[in-house]
């Protein structure tokens, strides 16, 4: 018979001191870069169909 895996206990951010590997992100340069790189990129997009919906009109409009 199989044995179930246990209640994972995964925490969403972990802080740079602690050292359990069970964590979605981490409190580290990487981390921080990649969030900001990827915040930065959803921007450019909002600001992209922004100016795109005042550029062109709207089918029907």
């Amino acid at each position: 018979m199989e044995e179930k895996q246990g209640p994972e206990k995964t925490e969403f951010v972990k802080e740079e001191n602690e050292s359990k590997e069970e964590y979605v992100f981490q409190k580290n340069t990487k981390t921080k870069t990649g969030t900001y790189i990827i915040v930065g990129i959803l921007i450019i997009l909002v600001i992209g169909i922004l100016i795109s919906a005042l550029f062109f009109d709207a089918p029907g409009g």
